[in-house]
């Protein structure tokens, strides 16, 4: 049973926390309080001797399915009315970014169980965790040009560890919807199961079952391996979505995609 009145759910069962998107009645879109949800649930976990792993999955039919709709009118103004996103208010990231970085930096891994939908900032936020187990209906998309953006959230530092260049940019330039099979070919996610529930459990309780010690020196050291040039790419995210959000451009493409309609250029 869940609180919906609550965006972020924290359970344990023994040496696993489960860690929950909890917004089911907007397929566990992106907001501020979810980010913030997610980061105080991990900070609880990870303080937690006792947790040496964590799954992270949505609540409902989907696991995210991007920032929320009620985001985009307020991007569409004159410094996105979402603030400044160059300002670095966790570590070398702003607040969208760390709703991604923070699994990726967690000193304990992260599994993360993707049903249903993982769309724009969502398939961000499940790129950060270290494995990530898909239904076989799972659908995945980098959305952000269908609203006239770029992937901000972390996308481009973690992408870039798990797919071609060229299949990156293929997924970044027509927001393409693509499926379990060939988010798996693409290595977008690690393996697909019929219960992607489960079967992050049974990762989860592997990982778990090992020395506490060694599996955090291991993502210590696998992370280190992978930091190369990490914050300028967060920084350089945030400088060029600030030239986009706002502009004739990037404003009609939001009306269209709120009118369901094709955007208009001309």
């Amino acid at each position: 049973m869940t609180d919906e009145a609550t965006p972020v759910l924290l359970e344990k069962d023994g040496h696993v926390a489960e860690i929950i998107l909890n917004r089911p009645e907007r397929m566990n879109a992106i907001t501020p309080e979810l980010i913030t949800g997610m980061e105080a649930a991990l900070e609880r976990a990870c303080a937690d001797a006792q947790v040496r792993a964590v799954v992270l999955r949505g609540e409902g039919r989907a696991f995210c399915a991007g920032l929320d709709k009620s985001n985009f009118a307020r991007m569409a103004q004159p410094g996105a009315g979402l603030g400044d996103l160059t300002v670095r208010d966790r570590g070398d990231a702003n607040l969208f970014q760390h709703a991604a970085m923070m699994w990726r930096r967690a000193p304990i891994p992260v599994i993360a169980a993707m049903h249903g939908v993982a769309l724009g900032g969502g398939l961000q936020i499940a790129l950060g965790a270290d494995m990530r187990v898909a239904a076989p209906d799972l659908r995945v998309s980098v959305m952000e040009m269908k609203w006239g953006i770029v992937p901000d959230m972390g996308g481009m530092a973690l992408m870039r560890r798990l797919a071609r260049g060229d299949v990156i940019r293929r997924l970044t330039y027509t927001a393409e919807m693509i499926d379990a099979a060939k988010a798996l070919e693409f290595g977008l996610v690690t393996e697909i199961a019929d219960d992607p529930l489960a079967r992050a459990r049974q990762l989860a309780a592997t990982v778990a079952a090992q020395s506490p010690a060694a599996i955090r020196a291991a993502k210590r050291l696998l992370n280190l391996v992978e930091e190369d040039r990490e914050a300028e790419i967060l920084m350089a995210e945030s400088r060029i979505q600030m030239e986009i959000i706002g502009g004739p451009e990037q404003l009609e493409c939001v009306r269209a995609g709120l009118e369901g309609r094709p955007p208009r250029f001309d």
